[in-house]
């Protein structure tokens, strides 16, 4: 029994459900999106933070002009690092602008059943019925913590995205396990806010990005390809801009591209900043992890196989987001059971729906269908308008509002 009804029910306000709201609201559907704008990246991403994309690729989607962030800053240039908070509030800004009416609650379940098709519970205790859930619930819940600390208590180990307030490990010796942005950064965040950091990377050595040009020569263009939302390269504009051919790749290679595109390095801004504060030790390759006189002794390993302990206070794992559809509890589990994954990830149309009709997936657990793209920000408007396109096939009443226009990109 549902006490209302929608088109569209969006679980998550972040970058991607904002965007798929934008496009969905434009042709007249009636959308209900739940979660308060932003909320992950005000409550989950440390105080400090830069965006290590590029200002042009740091837009969300809309089906009409005026609302990317370089609309919203027309001053930022290439090579310059967004603060999170300035990014947060392009976000916020858009929601209001674009997507009137987001809802500062939480999806508790979602279940097959009604004459919709769902019944979507919310935190508030209403149940909505509906024909279209598009989870677009970002990479939080996809939270990877390494076996060997999985089982550790919270209060020793944590994960990066657990942080917004780092200030609460002053004067603590805190390991920081990874080598990629998430790593170093948090790292200098900690060395900021009176931490002693350790980083334990299993790499040979720390990689960093090189400074971007701004304005390149016709040589430099020829050569090094062009530039996109995923770095400068042909075959890396190829994964970013059409990521809709990506999905015809063989698995194994759409994953491979997951994992090595982009692969762990800092951002240049970030390297004068890992200074003499933050210890670093490479080719260290963690082998067990055990409580230690209130805190923790991670025992690694080098390519020698020789063996090290490492006691701290705290560690905190900055080693991503691995997409599984049983993480997401607010899948009823019979839901969970008849949606098909391979590898824990949702098995995805060309339209971003999965097995069953009328469930989308946008984000990290459509990265191994569409690729690397979709692990950023970058990736939110070809998914926006993917998902649009179909659901608009799907229900042939809706028609555009008025004074706006969708521009379907089916690539």
């Amino acid at each position: 029994m549902s006490d209302s009804a929608s088109d569209v029910v969006i679980a998550g306000a972040g970058p991607y459900g904002l965007s798929t709201a934008a496009h969905l609201q434009n042709i007249g559907l009636a959308v209900r999106i739940i979660g308060q704008p932003m909320r992950f990246w005000t409550e989950n991403m440390p105080e400090g933070m830069f965006l290590k994309s590029e200002p042009f690729a740091s837009s969300l989607g809309a089906p009409h002009r005026g609302l990317r962030f370089t609309d919203r800053h027309p001053d930022w240039r290439v090579g310059q690092p967004i603060p999170l908070d300035t990014f947060v509030s392009y976000g916020r800004w858009f929601a209001a602008v674009a997507i009137p009416g987001t809802e500062d609650a939480q999806v508790l379940t979602v279940d097959r059943g009604g004459p919709h098709g769902y019944l979507v519970t919310l935190s508030t205790g209403e149940t909505v019925a509906t024909r279209t859930v598009v989870m677009a619930v970002g990479v939080g819940p996809f939270a990877h913590i390494p076996d060997e600390l999985a089982g550790l208590p919270s209060w020793l180990v944590s994960h990066s995205s657990a942080h917004r307030d780092l200030g609460l490990f002053a004067g603590k010796e805190v390991a920081v396990l990874g080598a990629g942005q998430s790593a170093l950064e948090t790292a200098v965040l900690l060395a900021d806010a009176g931490a002693h950091p350790h980083v334990l990377a299993r790499r040979a050595e720390l990689d960093w990005n090189t400074v971007p040009k701004e304005k390149r020569s016709l040589w430099e263009k020829a050569g090094g390809g062009p530039r996109s939302g995923l770095g400068t390269g042909y075959r890396t504009w190829l994964w970013a801009e059409k990521p809709g051919l990506v999905r015809h790749l063989p698995e194994g290679t759409r994953l491979r591209l997951v994992r090595e595109t982009m692969p762990p390095a800092g951002a240049w801004w970030l390297r004068d900043r890992l200074d003499e504060r933050v210890r670093v030790s490479t080719d260290r390759h963690l082998g067990k992890a055990v409580e230690h006189d209130d805190g923790v002794a991670l025992t690694t390993t080098d390519r020698t196989g020789r063996r090290l302990v490492t006691e701290v206070e705290h560690v905190i794992a900055a080693t991503g987001f691995v997409p599984d559809v049983e993480r997401l509890t607010m899948l009823s589990p019979e839901l969970r059971a008849r949606v098909a994954t391979r590898l824990g990830a949702p098995v995805l149309s060309r339209d971003f729906e999965a097995s069953v009709p009328g469930l989308y997936f946008a984000g990290l657990a459509a990265a191994p269908t569409f690729g690397p793209v979709m692990r950023f920000v970058h990736g939110a408007d070809f998914a926006a308008r993917r998902i649009a396109h179909h659901v608009i096939r799907r229900t042939p009443r809706a028609r555009p509002s008025a004074g706006r226009v969708l521009e379907p990109d089916v690539r």
